[in-house]
Parts: C-alpha cells; sequence; structure tokens
C-alpha cells in the first residue's frame, strides 16, 4: 500500500491509497484470518509454519491455507520456504503503512492531537529503541 508521510497537511487519498486499505482491512475482516495475522506478528521475524498456525489457532490446515492466502494476496503475508515447510511471516511494513493511511490526517496541524496514540505505539517498542 502506497502512503504518505504521517501527520502531513491533510490530502484527499488517491484512488489507489484507498483501494490498498479496502483489501488490507477486507482481509482482517474474519476472525480466522485476523487471529492469524496477530499470531505471526508475535512471531515476528522468525514466522510460522502453517501447520503450527493451524494448530495454535485450532483450524483446519485446508481452511487455513484459504486464509493465508487471502492475507497473502491483500501483502499482510509473506510466505518462504524453508526445506520442506513453508514458513509465513507478517508483512510489517504492510501494517505500518495501513495504521500511517488511518491516522495521517490525524494531527491537522496540531501534532499534540496524536500525542496518545503515538505514546502507545511507542510502548510497543523494545527498550533499546526507546
Amino acid at each position: 500500500m502506497e502512503i504518505g508521510s504521517p501527520c502531513q497537511d491533510p490530502v484527499d487519498p488517491s484512488d489507489r491509497e484507498v483501494a490498498g486499505a479496502l483489501d488490507v482491512l477486507a482481509a482482517l475482516a474474519q476472525p480466522s484470518r485476523l487471529a492469524a495475522f496477530r499470531l505471526l506478528v508475535r512471531h515476528e521475524p522468525e514466522g510460522l509454519p502453517a501447520g503450527g498456525i493451524a494448530h495454535r489457532l485450532g483450524v483446519p490446515q485446508n481452511t487455513l491455507s484459504t486464509h493465508l492466502a487471502i492475507l497473502a494476496r491483500s501483502g499482510l503475508v509473506r510466505a518462504t520456504r524453508r526445506s520442506r515447510s513453508i514458513i509465513y511471516r507478517a508483512d510489517l511494513s504492510v501494517l505500518r503503512g495501513l495504521v500511517l493511511f488511518l491516522v495521517r490526517d490525524c494531527c491537522g496541524g496540531a501534532p499534540d492531537v496524536c500525542a496518545p496514540l503515538l505514546a502507545d505505539l511507542a510502548a510497543c517498542r523494545p527498550a533499546s529503541e526507546t
């Protein structure tokens, strides 16, 4: 998803930006897919094999395969082959793009408006990055 810089002057998003955001939101708008994506985010950067995801979520592997394909088409998930396994990883740049798309105009010239949101997001960082 193409994004602008955060807290820029309010600007109407392009049709492409809107379509990208809608694709990502639609992919997450199902309980098993949302759970799978959140699980993969927690397991970054190592990722998880499909069987491990299915087991942890209690979802049949064939059903999970469909969900992972939808997440992959939206760009939220990447798959790589490691030996005989396919390892799935969350693409955090797409998540970042979605969050920035949603909050890009929140500042409206007053960055203090976004301060609570930014503080909550900063709390997610490891201590070495703060």
